[in-house]
């Protein structure tokens, strides 16, 4: 739900509202364009007063972000964007906070910020720009750059198993977790529009294309001819379809998904699996997560939303509380505590 503690704009607000006298510096052909004008699209949809908005950013191409917004912004240090927001939303919980972050600056130099933020289940959204790469500092591999890629780094090929974002978040105990295209600006803003009502961290794994150093990373995804065999778009409610004519279907075989094409080998259309994104066990939210090709699609849209206690809320009440029993209420109650004595 929409937090009622962030101040609700009187007047409407529109995306011209949000942009930025500031010249964007990204590459030409950037996914990064695409997740800024979907940001421009949903701030003025979600409600909040201008001045509620605020984005936080470590360092990378993401994490330009703050200057391309006309809200209030901190562009932080590398991977420590999670504990500056997390500083910012205690102080003021009337701040709507947005992260942007990339996937070396989230998960390899700030990934304990990161899960941490995510564990507590504070109130923010995290922006997390995938392009498989560092693309600011030049084209080493990252966290999650694929196997054998060769790179500026691993010229042999990297040796090492990248992260799957899904499965770091919903490891750390993640309360809501959605994977969007960088060329779907419609899914990219109706996914933020949820975030921004979820009350708990919300991150959205956004797979985005680094034209000069890892151009078609997410191809397989993406391309127009391949992008409807292999992306499951999820809604609430809705079984889980995919293909051209929606002619293929997700089933829950044992304890694995598979699969399957309606009307073949048996298969009938009660036996595809309904998605429930609210659902509190993250067992099908994690398998869905780790869906890859060429034998699954990859899940798109939000895959999961559970409501559990935020960290910001259970600290306003623990404040209180200890307010409520110490004697202490103000500094000169604090000043004359205890042994205390006086000089004539």
């Amino acid at each position: 739900m929409i937090s009622n503690r962030i101040m609700q704009s009187e007047e409407k607000l529109t995306k011209e509202d949000f942009v930025s006298d500031q010249m964007v510096k990204w590459c030409p052909g950037c996914g990064a364009h695409a997740i800024l004008k979907a940001i421009e699209n949903v701030f003025p949809e979600i409600g909040y007063k201008k001045e509620n908005f605020m984005f936080v950013s470590g360092i990378g191409c993401s994490s330009r972000f703050p200057y391309y917004v006309n809200t209030y912004g901190v562009h932080g240090i590398h991977g420590r964007a999670a504990a500056i927001a997390t500083g910012v939303k205690l102080a003021n919980p009337g701040l709507s906070v947005w992260i942007a972050t990339g996937d070396g600056d989230s998960m390899a130099i700030g990934g304990n910020h990161f899960i941490h933020i995510i564990r507590r289940n504070l109130d923010v959204n995290i922006l997390l720009f995938n392009n498989q790469i560092y693309g600011l500092t030049k084209g080493q591999y990252s966290p999650t750059t694929p196997i054998g890629s060769v790179t500026r780094t691993s010229p042999h090929g990297t040796i090492e198993h990248p992260f799957v974002t899904a499965g770091l978040v919903m490891g750390a105990q993640g309360t809501f977790f959605a994977r969007v295209p960088d060329n779907n600006i419609k899914l990219m803003t109706e996914v933020m529009f949820e975030a921004a009502r979820h009350d708990g961290t919300a991150v959205i794994e956004i797979l985005q294309n680094c034209i000069i150093f890892a151009d078609g990373t997410h191809s397989q995804i993406t391309d127009k001819d391949l992008r409807d065999d292999f992306q499951l778009h999820l809604k609430h409610g809705e079984p889980m379809l995919y293909g051209k004519n929606k002619e293929k279907g997700i089933q829950l075989k044992g304890q694995k998904l598979q699969g399957v094409i309606v009307g073949l080998n048996g298969v009938e259309m009660e036996d595809i699996l309904i998605h429930d994104r609210y659902e509190k066990n993250p067992g099908i939210h994690r398998m869905l997560g780790k869906m890859e090709p060429p034998d699954l699609p990859v899940a798109m849209g939000v895959i999961r939303s559970a409501e559990f206690e935020t960290y910001d809320d259970m600290i306003e009440v623990q404040i209180e509380s200890a307010r409520e029993q110490s004697d202490i209420k103000c500094v000169d109650d604090l000043l004359k505590s205890g042994e205390t004595f006086e000089v004539d």
